[in-house]
């Protein structure tokens, strides 16, 4: 499998809000992912070539940083579906 993604503009953690909506936006303008807060990222498919999006440690990371938006929001009291889709 041939992935070219690179975890070098990744957030490191997340813990506000703008962190929360910069996470949205990168998957969707660097990583070029639609994506769903309760999808595993280890699910996701290239519809281009039908392979695997990410790698497990990169799936694993991103799905770490879901978390840290789910309870970022959570803290916050903002739903995190309709707060993450004002940037999709």
């Amino acid at each position: 499998m041939e992935n070219k993604i690179t975890d070098k503009l990744l957030p490191k953690s997340i813990t506000t809000l703008d962190d929360v909506k910069d996470f949205a936006i990168y998957l969707i303008v660097k990583e070029s992912v639609m994506f769903h807060p309760d999808e595993n990222f280890n699910d996701y498919i290239n519809i281009n070539n039908n392979e695997q999006s990410f790698t497990k440690e990169q799936a694993d990371k991103r799905n770490d940083l879901m978390e840290q938006c789910f309870s970022v929001c959570e803290k916050e009291n903002v739903d995190i579906y309709s707060f993450m889709s004002n940037y999709a």
